[in-house]
């Protein structure tokens, strides 16, 4: 595949994500490059979260080396945060008989569903960086909603179900997350 062709099958990729297209999963599943693209999403969407909430941070004047930790504990977060997502959809969808895809599987559709988020350094506008960072997450919950849906042929409010779930524990440990951090400065 050339190096224009790749491009076009990334920015295909990370379209159908933001546009919540559900052919999605079934694209992802077809092409080994789609994890690779996930991940990388996924690290940018990490380090846009730490910038974001280290540079609200810098108000407090912290040194440098509680900064830099603060940082990678926020990043570090959101990363742990998409493969303990992933794995909630994948037991779940276990546990109610769905005969859901391998855990590897659902890694690229739910990964390409933080496209998003790469967003997240906009938190650092005053006032509207809450709503900013509920938006995002509320967006990529909706990329995986329709990733989910398709690839493990569930009804709409199954769907919500079993993703929204992981989703509430991933937003909670980020809140308590960025709390502690913001104390800690």
């Amino acid at each position: 595949m050339s190096n224009q062709q790749s491009n076009i099958k990334v920015k295909k990729y990370l379209w159908e994500a933001v546009t919540l297209n559900p052919d999605l999963y079934e694209d992802a599943l077809r092409n080994q490059n789609a994890i690779k693209l996930a991940r990388i999403v996924v690290i940018l969407a990490a380090v846009s979260y730490a910038l974001g909430s280290s540079v609200i941070g810098l108000i407090y004047r912290p040194s440098l080396p509680l900064l830099i930790f603060v940082f990678l504990i926020n990043g570090f977060v959101v990363l742990i945060g998409y493969y303990f997502w992933t794995f909630i959809i994948w037991k779940l969808g276990q546990w109610l008989h769905l005969r859901p895809p391998a855990y590897k599987n659902l890694l690229a559709p739910i990964g390409l569903a933080h496209t998003p988020q790469v967003l997240n350094f906009l938190t650092v506008i005053p006032l509207f960086g809450r709503p900013i960072e509920i938006g995002l997450s509320t967006w990529s919950l909706l990329a995986v909603i329709a990733a989910v849906k398709r690839g493990l042929d569930l009804n709409f409010w199954q769907a919500i179900v079993i993703c929204a779930s992981g989703w509430l524990l991933v937003e909670v440990t980020l809140g308590v997350v960025q709390v502690i951090s913001q104390n800690l400065l």
